[in-house]
């Protein structure tokens, strides 16, 4: 079969590859019909291996070459002799923590913090890069006839956002500011407007990006100075906003989102910091900020988030900005989503081109 393989920093390669035996077990062949190119999958290619195991993972086994791919849907084609909740022509939505039993963390339904955990398409034999993808059944999320095969490969994504929210403690009727205007900023912005948020803000200073949240006038989107976002916080809000969720992964934009709070606000973080950064603690007691790791989510998820799509209040295709076929992968996709100011967000993969 066709899969695109991580094989080193700058070096992806689209290859023949053996296709996966018969699923054994509580596993589960899915032939793959979209795959989203993630953030993580460009930092991977651009400065990696970061998670991307080049010895043998501790609880999968699989080390580069991998073949990448994590946000996906696609078509059950087989099950092994103990999967009970699907069936062969189940579609489905892939949610990649690889939970290992019996772990502390996943005992606990934090299994995303485990030490071990692994990731189809980053840390496990196969990705939805490739044609044919074997996973357990744990990880599947079974689509409704009303959500698109588009729609279910952006699950994944979707599932960090809505995180973030939860973990962010957003009530209905507060305001939240949202740094970063990428995929999954995006996808928290639209999160924040179906969780009832009275005023969402967004901030980037890349106004491209900002464009696709334009259709969305309760939305109020901000690609100036930050201090013109502060100043907007600061008319419309009585003291700050209730929280900020910071999704950008840059030390200014995690500053903003500190002067936007108000004193007890909490500040999620989502984007992740390639490097050590210098950060003012004394501005974070004196306002008494609560300070939030948002990493991933767990795999439980999923029939939330399809009802959510369903109900018309998530309209996650919004942040898609192409659809290409895999031959085409690395230059209109990674390379495209590599350039400064792209005006892409999120690029899938046509899997069945």
């Amino acid at each position: 079969m066709k899969a695109l393989r991580f094989h080193g920093r700058g070096d992806l390669r689209i290859e023949e590859v053996a296709s996966p035996t018969a699923p054994e077990d509580d596993n589960v062949t899915v032939r793959v019909s979209y795959c989203g190119i993630c953030g993580t999958d460009l930092h991977e290619y651009l400065a990696g291996p970061n998670f991307i195991p080049t010895r043998p993972h501790p609880a999968t086994g699989a080390a580069a070459p991998i073949i990448l791919g994590h946000e996906f849907s696609g078509v059950i084609e087989e099950t092994g002799s103990e999967v009970s909740g699907f069936k062969a022509g189940d579609r489905v939505a892939i949610l990649p923590h690889l939970m290992t039993k019996g772990d502390y963390y996943v005992r606990r339904n934090l299994g995303q913090f485990s030490p071990i955990v692994g990731l189809v398409g980053l840390s496990w034999h196969w990705g939805g890069m490739g044609e044919l993808v074997v996973v357990p059944e744990e990880n599947l999320v079974l689509l409704p006839d009303s959500v698109s095969d588009l729609q279910g490969a952006l699950l994944e994504p979707s599932a960090v956002a809505v995180n973030a929210i939860d973990e962010a403690g957003l009530r209905v009727g507060q305001t939240v500011l949202i740094t970063g205007a990428g995929p999954v900023g995006a996808l928290t912005a639209l999160a924040a407007r179906a969780a009832g948020a009275a005023k969402v803000f967004v901030y980037d200073p890349n106004s491209r990006r900002l464009a696709r949240l334009e259709q969305f006038e309760d939305l109020r989107l901000f690609s100036g100075s930050p201090e013109e976002v502060l100043e907007a916080v600061s008319r419309e809000t009585e003291a700050g906003v209730d929280a900020a969720i910071e999704c950008a992964g840059q030390l200014s934009a995690f500053d903003v989102c500190v002067d936007a709070l108000r004193h007890v606000g909490t500040l999620g973080l989502v984007g992740l910091f390639a490097e050590r950064q210098s950060v003012d603690l004394f501005r974070l007691c004196e306002k008494g900020i609560r300070l939030k790791g948002c990493l991933g989510n767990d795999i439980t998820i999923g029939t939330r988030l399809t009802a959510m799509i369903d109900s018309g209040n998530f309209p996650v295709e919004t942040v898609v900005t192409g659809v290409i076929s895999l031959d085409l992968a690395i230059k209109n996709g990674f390379d495209a989503l590599a350039r400064p100011g792209t005006r892409d967000l999120k690029i899938l993969i046509d899997m069945r081109r």
